[in-house]
């Protein structure tokens, strides 16, 4: 089992928001907005234009052409800052070009980015979710944490109230856990912290939970119960299931919850695994998610 999580309190101070002009990416950014507000962050809104595509006969290269490409999206960047109500916020607008994959984690280390906010349209698949050409490459390549805003996710009104923490306890379960206890004391938040252990046999649960919220209070930080006093929900679902009816059932506006490294040759090395990519496209409330 991983050490502790220490309670120390997370820096946002600056917000990465990609955008592709959407609205879906209208819906994202009260969330973004939100967060900034609470931790005085700025507000990165950033577009990629694409690749020139591959042509196949060699041209000369047309500058009126690019010039128009770039002219047409700084056009498009400044009418989404102008229809959202951004002055209460500090903001920068950062335009480039190439493939989201490449680009994002560059602006990422360029800027200091602490979060990355993006909304996505959730298309689930017979035997996976699939995010959505654009978020799926930002949420495989981004190396902080990524909040993502699925098609359920509501923002009106939205505060943090109640965070839901699903963890594994035979993982590392540390960087989820403190991002939420974090979260928890900055916003005067009700923790909730869920670990799904499906398939018992019921004769046996009662042991198993007893073993489960034993380990799982184990893991809050002595420093932390005197303004933290969790919840520790132990539920028989498989994952997927077990963190959106907890979710729904507890009113959670936040999950948090850890992403493993992916050790398939080729992968990203945080690939979404199946249980966080489903969880963001059925989910009520937004889905942070936090590198393991």
């Amino acid at each position: 089992m991983s050490t502790l999580p220490q309670v120390s309190r997370i820096s946002l101070k600056n917000i990465l928001f990609p955008t592709d002009f959407s609205a879906t990416s209208d819906a994202a950014l009260p969330f973004a907005l939100t967060l900034a507000r609470i931790y005085g962050s700025t507000v990165l809104l950033a577009h990629v234009i694409p690749p020139e595509p591959r042509r196949q006969v060699v041209t000369d290269h047309v500058p009126a052409e690019d010039a128009q490409v770039w002219q047409d999206a700084r056009k498009r960047m400044n009418d989404f800052s102008s229809r959202h109500s951004l002055a209460d916020t500090p903001s920068k607008k950062l335009l480039d070009r190439g493939d989201l994959a490449d680009v994002i984690p560059e602006m990422i280390r360029e800027h200091d980015v602490d979060l990355v906010v993006l909304g996505t349209h959730g298309r689930t698949g017979v035997s996976k979710m699939v995010l959505g050409s654009g978020a799926e490459k930002i949420y495989r390549s981004a190396a902080c944490p990524v909040l993502t805003v699925g098609p359920k996710a509501h923002s009106a009104n939205w505060a943090l109230r109640q965070i839901l923490c699903p963890v594994d306890v035979t993982q590392n379960p540390e960087p989820a856990l403190r991002y939420a206890l974090s979260l928890a004391e900055e916003n005067q938040a009700q923790l909730i912290v869920l670990e799904a252990v499906p398939m018992v046999p019921w004769q046996h649960r009662e042991a198993v939970e007893q073993q489960s919220r034993f380990y799982l209070d184990k893991m809050i930080p002595e420093q932390a119960r005197d303004w933290c006093t969790p919840q520790f929900l132990i539920r028989w679902e498989h994952p997927v299931e077990a963190i959106l009816l907890a979710a729904e059932e507890r009113q959670a506006d936040l999950i948090v919850m850890g992403v493993r490294k992916s050790r398939a040759a080729g992968l990203s090395s945080h690939l979404p695994w199946p249980v966080a990519s489903e969880v963001v496209s059925r989910a009520l409330c937004p889905v942070l998610t936090v590198r393991v």
